[in-house]
């Protein structure tokens, strides 16, 4: 992931700026059949159509100091309390509700002493750390500063503050809750901070660079998670709840309530379905 994010970082340095394609066309002067820009298209020939474009990214801030850091993440504490973040609330406790019954059977399926599979989720509980975490954080939003990139230092501001709304909404819960381990270590199982803090860095790279650019974020988030069942310090239902938690603070770091999430239940044979609806402002 660490070389994911210093590509991510050459892509958007090098990409030019709106600003210089919009001065390029104007000195050139009026617009012509020759000079006027043209609808992109698909690969087939047919023109690109806005459900092909990325989601709507957040502004760019004229500021994106630790002054704005500061008021922006004074901001997102006063928008935590919204009827989305309600819904996502809601929808992670009953999957962790639902769930929980499985929690011994999924640990006992995936603990083992395998050379392979420890070898493979090694690196997940360095990378999920909310240390790295903030250490990949503070260095895209050191090199947007230092290179004059607004965009990139606008994307590891938004980390950073995602990452300090889930804080405080994790901790506060572990304390609360004081579930045990899985592996007896301490009471502090429930929620995930590994799950919740990477999906709250994929929650950021979704609204920054669209949804198909974030997967790889979503991947990695789901392989932290399964490291945390597979080396037995959470449940199940901890790592579903905690990425309910990441995706609320990182949703509510890039949108303020742009988006509504919408829960309709309805009746199927033998029991009731939620359908969720996503819909932006």
């Amino acid at each position: 992931m660490t070389s994911f994010a210093l590509a991510l970082v050459c892509v958007m340095l090098t990409a030019p700026s709106n600003q210089n394609a919009v001065s390029t066309l104007d000195a050139s002067g009026p617009l012509t059949a020759e000079t006027r820009p043209q609808a992109s298209a698909n690969q087939d020939g047919t023109p690109e159509t806005k459900a092909d474009l990325p989601d709507d990214k957040p502004p760019t801030p004229p500021h994106t100091g630790w002054h704005a850091i500061l008021v922006g993440l004074k901001g997102d504490i006063s928008h935590l309390p919204s009827t989305a973040n309600l819904n996502l609330v809601g929808m992670g406790s009953a999957l962790a509700l639902g769930l929980q019954p499985l929690d011994q059977t999924v640990n006992a399926r995936l603990v083992n002493h395998y050379d392979i599979v420890n070898t493979f989720f090694k690196p997940a509980k360095y990378y999920g750390a909310t240390a790295e975490q903030l250490a990949l954080s503070i260095g895209m939003w050191t090199v947007g500063r230092l290179t004059h990139k607004p965009k990139v230092s606008h994307l590891g501001m938004d980390l950073l503050r995602a990452h300090a709304v889930t804080e405080m909404l994790v901790q506060p819960v572990k304390f609360a809750t004081r579930r045990e381990r899985p592996d007896l270590s301490n009471h502090q199982s429930f929620p995930s901070g590994h799950a919740a803090v990477t999906f709250a860095t994929a929650a950021v790279i979704e609204r920054h660079l669209g949804w198909r650019r974030s997967l790889v974020a979503y991947g990695i988030a789901s392989y932290v998670s399964a490291s945390r069942l597979h080396d037995n310090r959470h449940y199940l239902s901890d790592v579903v709840f905690g990425a309910a938690v990441g995706s609320i603070a990182g949703r509510t770091v890039v949108s303020h309530g742009r988006d509504t999430w919408t829960l309709t239940p309805s009746a199927v044979p033998g029991g009731v379905a939620l359908n969720v609806t996503r819909r932006g402002l």
